[in-house]
Order: C-alpha cells, then sequence, then structure tokens
C-alpha cells in the first residue's frame, strides 16, 4: 500500500481506538483499530516502515485521545499558544509508545504470520502499556483495557487487572489480524474462537470476590463548581468557604459529607476557626466531615484530605502530577516553568497510603490522578472498607477527560471489589459499586449535592494481593521468549 495512503489510515485507526474511551464508550472500536495496525505492522517488511506506521497510529491515537492537555494551560496555564507548543509536544511524546510497542511485536514475531498478530504484538502492546505506568513518573492514561468497563472482559479485572482486560482485547484484535493478513477458513474459525474464548474466561470469573460488612452509610458529595479562576482568588475565600459551609449544614444527619479535592481555598491550618466548630457541629449530628485541603508541615506543603477531629486525620497524596502539582528542573530553569504548578508552590509527595477513619470505617484514599494507578489504590487494602477519591477535574474543561477519569475510577472499584466514593469540584462526581457500575452521579459543570448510600466491603480479590505483576511477568517474559525462539531471524517465510 502507497505511504501516501497507509499512513493517514494509521493514523485514523488510532484516532478510531480513542472511540472506545468514555464518553463515547464504543467498546469494539479498539478491537477493530488493532486488528486493522496488528495486520499492517505484520506484513511491513522494514524497520522504517513500521517505525512510519506506528508513529502515524500512535498521533492519531494520542491526538484523539489527549486533546484535552491544550485546555488545561491555555485556560489555566500559559494561554492559548503556550497551549498550542506543550500539546503538540506531549502528543507527539505520547505517539512514541504506540510506535515502540508496535515495533517490539513485530521484531518479536520474526515475520510471522500468525505468531506476530496474535501473540508477539498483544504480548508486547501490554508489556509498554505496564513500562508506561510507572516510568518517568507514570503515564496510565489510555489504557486500552478500560474500553471494556462495560463489557463481559471487565470480569478479569478483578483477579488480572486492567493489564489483563487489555492483553484481552489485544489478544482478539490479534486473531482478526491474523484472518485479515491470510484469508482463510481456519484463520476465520480462529478470528471467531478467540473472542468467545476470552468471553468464556471472564464469565468463568465472574463471582463476588468481597463480601458487606455492617449496614449500608448515608453518604453526601459536595460538589462546589468552583471556577479555576476564582479559586485561588484570596477576595473569593470567604464567599467559597462560607459556600461549602452551608453546603454541609444542609446535610448533617447523614453519616459521611464528603468535600472534593482543594475544596479549602486556603491551607488547613488557616481555617481550623471554622472547621474545628463545624466539625464539633457535624459529630453531634452523627456525621463525619472528609475533605480535600492543602496543608503546610513546616516547609513542606501537600495536597491532603483530612478527617478534622481531635486529633485531625491526614493523608498525603503521594502520586503527585508533575509540572502540575510539582515542577521538575525548577531550580536549573529558573522563571521559565514559573507559569505551571500550583499556585501555592510546589507540593511534596506523602508516604502512606493508610486509609483514613469516618464515620467508623475505613476509608482508602486516592486524590485525583493517583485513581489511575491500580497497584497504588490497592496499597490501602486490606484495611480499606471504602475507596475514596477527590479530584478537582475543572482543569480539563469541557473535554472528554472527566468522562475518562471516571472511567479509570470504576476500574478500580471493580480490581479491589470495593464501592468507591467520588467527590469532584466540577464533576462528574459518583457513587460507584464495587463491580464498576455507576449506582449515581452527579451533573458536570454544576453545584450540586450527590446524596445516596454507600455499603462497606471486606475480602481481597486476586487482583488486590497479586497486583500487576502476573501481567507484567506474562508480557514481558512472553515476548523476550518470542524474541529468542527466533523472532530476530525475521525469516520472512510469512507462515
Amino acid at each position: 500500500m502507497p505511504r501516501l495512503i497507509s499512513l493517514p489510515l494509521a493514523a485514523a485507526a488510532g484516532a478510531v481506538l480513542a472511540l472506545g474511551f468514555a464518553p463515547f464508550g464504543l467498546a469494539s472500536a479498539p478491537v477493530a483499530a488493532l486488528a486493522l495496525i496488528f495486520s499492517r505492522v505484520t506484513t511491513t517488511v522494514t524497520v522504517r516502515g513500521v517505525l512510519a506506521t506506528g508513529y502515524a497510529f500512535g498521533l492519531g491515537y494520542a491526538g484523539a485521545g489527549v486533546y484535552w492537555i491544550y485546555h488545561s494551560i491555555a485556560d489555566y496555564g500559559g494561554g492559548p499558544l503556550a497551549g498550542m507548543i506543550a500539546t503538540a509536544v506531549l502528543v507527539a511524546l505520547f505517539a512514541l509508545i504506540p510506535m515502540l510497542a508496535l515495533l517490539t511485536g513485530w521484531w518479536a514475531g520474526g515475520a510471522h504470520r500468525l505468531r506476530t498478530p496474535l501473540l508477539a504484538l498483544p504480548l508486547a502492546w501490554v508489556g509498554i502499556e505496564w513500562i508506561r505506568s510507572w516510568l518517568a513518573t507514570g503515564a496510565t492514561w489510555l489504557s486500552i483495557g478500560y474500553t471494556q468497563i462495560d463489557t463481559p472482559l471487565a470480569h478479569l479485572a478483578p483477579v488480572f487487572g486492567v493489564y489483563g482486560v487489555s492483553l484481552a482485547v489485544a489478544v482478539i484484535a490479534g486473531g482478526i489480524a491474523a484472518w485479515l493478513v491470510r484469508p482463510g477458513v481456519r484463520r476465520v474459525a480462529l478470528a471467531l474462537a478467540v473472542p468467545v474464548g476470552a468471553v468464556a474466561v471472564g464469565l468463568a470469573l465472574d463471582r463476588d470476590w468481597t463480601v458487606p460488612v455492617d449496614d449500608p452509610l448515608s453518604v453526601s458529595i459536595l460538589q462546589g463548581n468552583i471556577d479555576q479562576a476564582r479559586k485561588w482568588d484570596p477576595d473569593e475565600r470567604g464567599a467559597i468557604l462560607g459556600e461549602y459551609l452551608q453546603m454541609t449544614r444542609e446535610r448533617l444527619g447523614d453519616e459521611l459529607i464528603v468535600w472534593p479535592e482543594t475544596a479549602l481555598p486556603v491551607f488547613y491550618q488557616q481555617a481550623t476557626q471554622w472547621l474545628d466548630p463545624l466539625a464539633r457541629e457535624a459529630r453531634a449530628a452523627g456525621s463525619s466531615l472528609v475533605l480535600g485541603a492543602p496543608v503546610a508541615r513546616g516547609e513542606a506543603r501537600y495536597n491532603a484530605v483530612a478527617v478534622p477531629g481531635d486529633p485531625a486525620q491526614f493523608y498525603y497524596k503521594r502520586h503527585l502530577v508533575p509540572f502540575g502539582e510539582y515542577v521538575p528542573f525548577r531550580d536549573i530553569a529558573g522563571g521559565v516553568l514559573d507559569f505551571v504548578g500550583t499556585p501555592l508552590g510546589d507540593f511534596s509527595a506523602g508516604q502512606s497510603a493508610a486509609p483514613l477513619t469516618a464515620a467508623g470505617h475505613e476509608l482508602g484514599v486516592s486524590i485525583c490522578y493517583e485513581v489511575t494507578f491500580g497497584a497504588e489504590v490497592a496499597d490501602a487494602l486490606p484495611g480499606a472498607e471504602l475507596l475514596l477519591n477527590v479530584s478537582n477535574d475543572a482543569w480539563f474543561g469541557a473535554s472528554t477527560a472527566p468522562w475518562q477519569h471516571l472511567q479509570m475510577a470504576r476500574m478500580r472499584a471493580l480490581e479491589t471489589g470495593r464501592e468507591m466514593i467520588r467527590a469532584t469540584n466540577t464533576g462528574i462526581s459518583a457513587i460507584i459499586g464495587p463491580r464498576g457500575g455507576i449506582r449515581d452521579a452527579g451533573p458536570l459543570f454544576e453545584s450540586a449535592i450527590l446524596s445516596g448510600s454507600v455499603q462497606p466491603y471486606t475480602g481481597m480479590t486476586p487482583y488486590a494481593r497479586w497486583r500487576d505483576w502476573p501481567m507484567a511477568a506474562l508480557a514481558l517474559f512472553g515476548t523476550g521468549g518470542l524474541w529468542l525462539t527466533g523472532g530476530w531471524r525475521r525469516s520472512g517465510r510469512g507462515n
């Protein structure tokens, strides 16, 4: 196929893959996109051709999947020009990731027209997904397993995690790609058998891995819908605090009342004259207050979740966002990077995943981006009986990102067998069941109080015990084994 046609087609396939993520939720789109690109890569005969095809695919994938970076920087960072430059650079860098996965799989497959699409490319894809989840602080966005949260393949998640679901998607795509590469009756049977087998395994694993403990708790999630331009304005602090105090008093009597990430527009220590009386008032009504707040400890500043009391409890965010919550190389770059980062200065990372106690139960806490890391959320288990995620997705603007973020939070509930309370500043706040289903959700970009009940759970899913290590080992050793057993020869026989 002429490059003039093949490269735009590869980019279009990458964009189609992104349609599998929320809010579109086209679960078949990643299968179709990967089947097309796997078949194309399998029949490519040069490294240069694989690199070009893979990078074009990555550009379409990243461009359609994380275009919202522009809104974050243009609206709340350095303006439209900075937004365009930063988005172009980040999309260009992200595109290297699928390119590397496709090159690795192509090389390990050794031009074998069954082994390459069915085994080498799926294993390499998942191996690279796992590596990018921790390399250079980690990039977990757009892992393809999230696209199957509402399909039978989701039943794999409590056992194998999101990367197990990713592998199932990639292997199904590989079966179709094997038929596209060499059509025939046997390949048709294979293309049909692989998804049937994957779904059958998922259905066989469909069970309750955890059990309820005690009675459900009443909860109210306060979604203040505070605009970022207003949030850190010193003249607005009193009004913002007053809004949250009023919303809280409306729901006194609910067992849990939750504020979103950094809902407090000042450091926690600067608001104790309001918070301490409110906490006493809440306790007298049978309520526990849980709120997102910046916290100062000496020279260190933390993005935290607090449970006011005597003494107060704090969870400090452990996985910070570079250039959002701290700026690497700030000392070297001087004032060049001052337009990024938090208005309060660089945050420090917390160290403990220990749950917070509220309403007599243990809450496993994650803040914003942390909910995209399955193994880190599982660090709070087995002690945590509920999961709590607080976030401020106002940075994303009116884009697909708030929906994508919610989709990843749903996967964490499914992986751990825990219900999740998700409190966000501008939406989408939600109560998520232990199988990843949305039990209730609030609006987007509206002030709202989401009230309902949550059920504490106990027990450990296999994923909570094993984390990502089984899938990482399978992907890495599997890819390496294929390479050692003949992929390096690149025989070109096209079996």
